[in-house]
Parts: C-alpha cells; structure tokens; sequence
C-alpha cells in the first residue's frame, strides 16, 4: 500500500476575496472526503491545498469553481502524489 496521496495547490486569481471564498470553500469540502487549507494571499489570490483520492479532490475543485464562477477570473493547478500533511480541512491565514 502506497503512502502518498493525491494533492492540488490551486492558486485562484480575480475577485476572490472579501466575497467569502475562504468559506464557501470550507462547506464545500465538507461534502467531500479531503483535506487540506484555504487562505488568502498578499497578491490578491487565494491559495488552496487539497488532498484525498483524485476522483474526490477534483470533484471538489470543480464543485468549488461552479459555485465561485461569478469571481474567478484564473485557475492555476499543480498535481502531484505525496504523503499526506493534513488532517482536516481548514481555513488558515
């Protein structure tokens, strides 16, 4: 059995703070089985971490992206396998 776990790091550039991002992302990944951070940037982005079998964490991205549509102008993703760094799931500042 393999130790390392599906992760993304998104970084979502546009209107994405101060419009509740951070917490819509947190009920969002309620509804999935992953873990991992949200928080926001000093550049104005928000940075999200995810973690879980693939199927989950992309169907909880793209969840996230049609509920946040409205404010997101870019979505930049990175993909890799690693061990796991994360618990639960939290915003983080």
């Amino acid at each position: 059995m393999s130790d390392k776990i599906y992760r993304e790091e998104v970084h979502f550039t546009g209107r994405v703070q101060g419009v509740g991002f951070r917490y819509a992302t947190l009920q969002v990944a309620k509804e999935f089985e992953v873990t991992g951070e949200v928080k926001n940037l000093p550049d104005g982005r928000v940075y999200l971490c995810a973690e879980g079998k693939e199927s989950e964490v992309t169907a909880f991205r793209d969840e996230l992206v049609d509920r946040m549509k409205p404010f997101i102008r870019e979505t930049e993703i990175k993909t890799e396998a690693r061990p796991s760094s994360y618990q639960s799931f939290s915003i983080t500042h």
